[in-house]
C-alpha cells in the first residue's frame, strides 16, 4: 500500500471487514482521547497528544493490530490481553473478534498517563 495521505484514505483502501473493525477502533480511541489529533505515522493511522504518539493501528492480511507504543502498557494489561496475540509492542486481533471497547479505552488512558508522566519528568530536568 502506498503511503496514505490521510486516515480516511487509509481506511478507504481496506477490505470491508478490516475497515469496519478499524473504524470502530478509531471511534473508541477518539472517545478515550478527545484531545488527541489523528495523523499518519509509519504509513498507518495514529493518534498524537502534545506532540507524542499515543497509539497507532493497522490492518494486515490476516489480522489487525493496535500499537500502544509501550511494552509497559501491554504488560500492565496482560491478563485482559491473554486472548490476543501480543509481541514487540503490538496487540493483534481479527476483524471478527475486535478488541473490547472498554479495554481499548483503558490502554489509551494508560498511554495518556504515561506520556503525561514523561512530560512532568522532562520539565523537572530529567532525560
Amino acid at each position: 500500500m502506498a503511503t496514505p495521505a490521510s486516515v480516511e484514505d487509509y481506511l478507504a483502501a481496506l477490505p470491508k471487514g478490516s475497515r469496519a473493525a478499524l473504524e470502530k477502533l478509531r471511534k473508541t480511541i477518539k472517545a478515550a482521547a478527545p484531545g488527541a489529533t489523528e495523523t499518519i505515522s509509519y504509513q498507518m493511522p495514529a493518534f498524537k497528544e502534545h506532540g507524542r504518539l499515543l497509539v497507532s493501528y493497522a490492518a494486515f492480511k490476516d489480522h489487525c493490530s493496535l500499537f500502544p507504543m509501550s511494552m509497559k502498557v501491554i504488560e500492565a494489561h496482560g491478563e485482559e490481553l491473554e486472548p490476543y496475540h501480543t509481541r514487540k509492542g503490538t496487540i493483534r486481533f481479527t476483524a471478527d473478534e475486535p478488541l473490547p471497547a472498554a479495554l481499548v479505552k483503558k490502554i489509551v488512558r494508560a498511554r495518556i498517563a504515561e506520556n503525561a508522566a514523561r512530560r512532568r519528568h522532562l520539565r523537572r530536568g530529567g532525560s
